[in-house]
């Protein structure tokens, strides 16, 4: 059976990557760059000119990486959405460039998908109830009766945004996240609001509430402390739910959050008590890369899901920045 090589390229937000992987489970090349500021947060336009200044360069990168050159890649792979639309359009057009000028069958991957996949390709985990945590997305996701399917989510901003919302607010620049982590190890708790509503969960409230004792004199490593624990208390508690719901007996975080290495330690703390297993993301895939495009690409591709093949399917191929995970079909799951 032919080897197949796939190239991902991943530009839903601030990170536009590259990554080839083959179907022999090999990670050839990943590379990746990532738009950041030093006061506020993520600028769309900003993030999409970069993007658009860094493509061929990071494309090339990945290459030399792999020891390949582009017409050693059998299949294009990119992030179709969810995410920003100037950014998602970047990543898109390059694709689409790429899949025509070297007749390459183009495949449009969904963001969160690619780190459902990525993180079972890089754990032992078989089944597990996802804790997804990244920027714009916290959500508690299973595989359930032919999909992948949502049992709880935050109801209007994300944790990661969260965080970053209160790093901006409080100048620590943009992510703040491995910022608000270490300043939360100098710290102690502060009483703060746990919005928890069935599954789902609420973190505005709680950021507004953080910016309000920072304008008074808390001390900011008391808030970042705080506002951790219980935000990662709140998603732990709906995750143990989750577990109790489905009977799946592996929890696996997953997304740019589960880098935090507290929110990991409470995870294991939780499936320890319940006879479960807990998995975590390797931290160097735990951000958004080209790995878990590629990843998903492969596998969609050799299930025939949405795969352009001819030029006018291939110049068909839009985003999607609203893509829901329970959208998606998954022929290449076991039902």
């Amino acid at each position: 059976m032919k080897n197949i090589i796939c190239l991902g390229i991943e530009s839903t937000a601030h990170t536009f990557a590259v990554g080839i992987i083959d179907s022999k489970k090999n990670v050839l090349a990943d590379v990746r760059n990532n738009y950041t500021t030093e006061r506020g947060g993520i600028i769309p336009m900003e993030a999409a000119k970069f993007h658009f200044e860094n493509k061929e360069n990071i494309l090339n990168k990945a290459l030399e990486e792999a020891k390949l050159k582009i017409d050693d890649i059998d299949i294009i792979a990119f992030s179709q959405g969810p995410g920003l639309s100037p950014s998602l359009i970047v990543g898109k057009d390059f694709a689409k460039y790429l899949s025509i000028k070297y007749q390459k069958p183009l495949v449009g991957v969904n963001h969160l998908c690619g780190h459902l996949e990525e993180g079972k390709f890089f754990t032992e985990a078989k089944d597990p109830v996802f804790v997804f945590v990244s920027g714009a997305n916290t959500q508690i996701i299973a595989y359930e009766a032919g999909k992948y399917r949502i049992f709880g989510e935050a109801l209007s901003v994300g944790l990661g945004n969260a965080l970053d919302k209160f790093g901006r607010e409080v100048n620590l620049g943009f992510p703040s996240g491995s910022k608000i982590e270490k300043l939360a190890k100098e710290g102690k708790y502060v009483e703060l609001p746990y919005v928890v509503k069935g599954m789902d969960v609420e973190f505005s409230g709680i950021v507004t509430h953080c910016i309000q004792l920072y304008k008074k004199g808390i001390p900011i490593e008391d808030l970042c402390y705080s506002l951790q624990e219980t935000g990662f208390a709140m998603l732990i508690e709906v995750t143990e739910r989750a577990l109790a719901h489905t009977g799946k007996k592996e929890a696996l975080l997953i997304g740019g959050v589960a880098a935090n290495q507290r929110f990991i330690e409470m995870l294991n703390i939780m499936c320890k008590e319940r006879n479960a297993k807990a998995y975590a993301c390797p931290l160097k895939y735990s951000g958004d890369n080209g790995i878990q495009i590629a990843i998903a690409g492969l596998l969609q591709y050799n299930s025939d899901y949405n795969v352009y093949k001819t030029g006018k399917e291939i110049e068909s191929a839009d985003i999607n920045p609203n893509w829901r995970i329970d959208e998606l079909k998954t022929p290449w799951m076991k039902n």
